[in-house]
């Protein structure tokens, strides 16, 4: 540009400023229904951030007519003020599309009023260099508000999930029983902090289709390492609709095993609705399903005590699992079908299916191994108990039942 060009963009920074900002601020709240109606922005602060981003937009507008290309270093000052206004209207909730209108606003401005001051001052090469830079001024500072708005929606967001993620992990870990705790969790997860719940564990789920599919009842979920939890308020005493939801949300697809704790009352008892949906789940030794715990007691039982369960079968069980796969597998099939038939040997022989004589010979097989005589009466219940927690695989110890929280969702 010419030198009275660089003179005019001088002067008019050092005495236009302050009216740009006054008039920016009564357009703004009288045209841009966020500003006006929400009040989320007070009119000192608005005024001050007009009055900061008006004058580095014409620092930057001069910085870039001398220079003749736009300067997108992100230290300097203009964008360093376009990044604190996003950040402080996302941290006050104004809508992000009325900053930016703002920001149309006042570049519009800003240009109507470099004309209405030039005058006769300026050539025509000048007013269409001067109005390029502007408008390249104007977009570079409007993206880096919508960064920085957006980059404080994400960190809000993060944090937000950090603290459902922790709320979980306590309330599933017991904190719930301390009634502060319980009142935190309760507003963030929803859920009363008095009312009656089941607690669903699954490998995986859609958790917006389980939502839906349970409604009317709430529920909230977070996905785990190695689970999807569920907590669901109960509606009703029984929860026999629960149920049936739940039910229509383990048909899949894909098909998940479900354990389903019993009612626990209040937010305070579901790390033990937690620790009965788990053992009911692993009853069904990894097939679909739904299996609620108090349909489950024997198996819960053998799989929450590993030591009893690994002396029965150790006991009943341990000289036949010596032998070679193809001899142990016809003989527990045969006890297993012997303990449903009630110890009867036709019956047994009929679920096998194989010679009632096949199945008196492999009886005898068994007492032989063990060193425990098995009669024509009922069959022993340790045995039976053996036979459960062996096909549970109750009996070994060292897995990692409880899962560690990755992320939270909520439906």
């Amino acid at each position: 540009m010419r030198a009275e060009g660089r003179a005019f963009l001088v002067e008019h920074r050092g005495t236009r400023v302050e009216v740009l900002a006054d008039r920016l601020v009564d357009t703004i709240v009288r045209d841009v229904p966020g500003y006006r109606a929400a009040g989320l922005v007070p009119r000192a602060d608005l005024w001050l951030s007009c009055l900061d981003n008006i004058r580095r937009v014409l620092d930057l507008l001069a910085e870039t007519v001398e220079d003749g290309a736009l300067s997108h270093d992100p230290a300097s000052p203009a964008l360093q003020a376009a990044r604190a206004t996003g950040r402080r209207r996302a941290e006050q909730g104004q809508p992000l599309d009325d900053v930016l209108r703002s920001f149309r606003m006042g570049g519009r401005m800003i240009w109507e009023d470099l004309l209405d001051q030039a005058g006769d001052r300026l050539g025509a090469d000048d007013v269409r260099v001067m109005g390029t830079a502007l408008w390249e001024v104007v977009d570079v500072t409007s993206s880096q508000v919508a960064v920085a708005y957006h980059a404080h929606e994400r960190a809000v967001v993060r944090a937000d999930e950090q603290l459902r993620a922790e709320l979980w992990e306590g309330v599933l870990g017991g904190r719930a029983k301390d009634p502060a705790f319980a009142a935190q969790a309760s507003r963030s997860l929803d859920l009363p902090v008095d009312g009656d719940f089941v607690v669903v564990d699954t490998l995986d789920a859609d958790v917006l289709a389980a939502a839906t599919t349970l409604a009317p009842h709430a529920s909230a979920w977070v996905r785990r390492a190695r689970s999807v939890v569920g907590v669901v308020l109960l509606r009703d005493d029984d929860g026999r609709a629960a149920m049936a939801g739940l039910r229509v949300v383990a048909a899949g697809p894909p098909v998940h095993p479900f354990g389903v704790s019993g009612v626990v009352h209040g937010l305070g008892e579901v790390d033990a609705g937690h620790r009965q949906a788990v053992l009911a789940r692993e009853s069904l030794d990894g097939r679909g399903g739904v299996a609620a715990f108090e349909d489950r007691l024997p198996d819960v039982l053998l799989l929450s005590s590993p030591e009893i369960s690994a002396r029965l079968v150790q006991v009943w069980l341990g000289p036949l699992l010596a032998l070679s796969e193809s001899e142990v597998g016809p003989l527990l099939d045969t006890l297993r079908a012997w303990v449903v038939a009630g110890g009867s040997p036709s019956r047994t022989a009929e679920l096998v299916p194989c010679h009632r004589n096949t199945v008196l010979n492999r009886l005898r097989r068994v007492s032989e191994l063990t060193g425990r005589a098995l009669s024509d009466q009922a069959p022993p219940l340790d045995l039976e108990l053996a036979l459960r927690a062996h096909r549970l695989g109750a009996h070994r110890t060292g897995a990692q039942r409880w899962g560690v929280s990755t992320s939270t969702i909520r439906p």
